[in-house]
């Protein structure tokens, strides 16, 4: 087999079968909150996913490069209980790979802890590295698409310059494929160091005698426990234990909330009757209509006994003007 093929195989299958557990040691750090993702939840994710390699060289990587994909102490705490997992995943993916792939017998004692040391120094040098140079290629892929979206050529085709959707599409196209390309090489050659590697250790174990239903007799065989009832008894328990625990550290362990965090009261609207609306703008016209009436009504008897006092007013001028010019 190729090393690629061998390093992938093996690195693929021991992510997946220890990533449940370190997932559950996660949760509770989360909700201690000793540990925050900010925003970088995804990459944090990968490299807890593939800690039998990043584990070194995570620290390495915030150091140099100051890039903060989580912060509190919950993360050194979530990458050294990732150490004891690593060990027991790749040794049981490494027995079966030696027995079914490559028809060799495994080491009877410290497989898992042997791929796994050398895993973890090839990140250690590695990963930096590859960090490095997949960050100075998207630098420059980036400044190559912003030149390129900005060429006279974009100006003459389309008049006043390419449209800004457009020119975000092609930019983002640019120099994510460049990128994405040059990662996918760089992590298929640590990949291929990693198969080398196990290959090596594969060269000096002895075939296995057994035909291929006799390796898969002997594999099944591997995986019974002797004690099954001891098993499932210790497997409930922990599950117990560990769903205590996280209930017993939630912040909030209720849906009541806190007097400072209390949402305003929200109303239902009613339910909208365009009959009864109707009636009710019927009466209020028919009001306000009968307002107005009275409103005019009181305006017109004020105006007549202004007008009568007025009258009045006026005679016994007249009165009093021919009284006076009387000899």
């Amino acid at each position: 087999m190729s090393p690629t093929k061998i390093g992938f195989g093996i690195l693929w299958s021991a992510c997946w079968t220890g990533i449940p557990i370190k997932a559950v040691f996660a949760v509770l750090v989360m909700t201690m909150g000793l540990v925050h993702f900010e925003g970088r939840f995804g990459l944090a994710f990968l490299m807890l996913f593939a800690s039998p390699v990043t584990v070194f060289a995570a620290p390495i990587i915030i150091a140099v490069f100051e890039t903060h994909f989580g912060e509190g102490i919950g993360l050194p705490f979530i990458f050294g209980m990732s150490i004891p997992v690593d060990i027991w995943a790749l040794g049981l993916v490494g027995r079966t790979f030696f027995l079914e792939r490559l028809r060799k017998e495994p080491p009877p004692d410290g497989l898992g802890f042997a791929i796994w040391w050398r895993a973890a120094l090839i990140g250690t040098f590695f990963l930096p590295l590859l960090w490095w140079i997949v960050s100075r290629v998207t630098e420059i892929a980036i400044s190559a698409s912003h030149s390129m979206a900005e060429m006279d050529s974009m100006r003459h085709l389309f008049g006043t310059g390419l449209p800004i959707a457009e020119r975000i599409g092609l930019e983002l196209t640019i120099w994510g494929s460049i990128s994405s390309a040059v990662l996918i090489v760089l992590a298929v050659i640590g990949i291929s160091i990693l198969g080398q590697i196990v290959r090596r250790m594969a060269e000096h174990s002895r075939p296995v005698s057994e035909n291929y239903q006799g390796i898969v007799t002997r594999w099944d065989l591997m995986r019974v426990p002797t004690d099954q009832g001891l098993l499932l008894a210790s497997l409930a328990g922990v599950g117990v234990v560990l769903s205590l625990v996280f209930w017993a550290i939630l912040p909030v362990t209720t849906p009541n909330p806190h007097d400072c965090c209390k949402k305003p009261e929200i109303q239902v609207e009613p339910a909208f009757k365009p009959i009864e609306s109707l009636n009710k703008n019927a009466q209020r016209i028919a009001s306000l209509a009968a307002q107005v009436e009275e409103m005019e009504r009181h305006k017109a008897e004020t105006k007549g006994q202004k007008e009568k006092g007025k009258g009045k007013a006026e005679s016994r001028t007249a009165k009093d003007s021919s009284a006076d010019t009387k000899p």
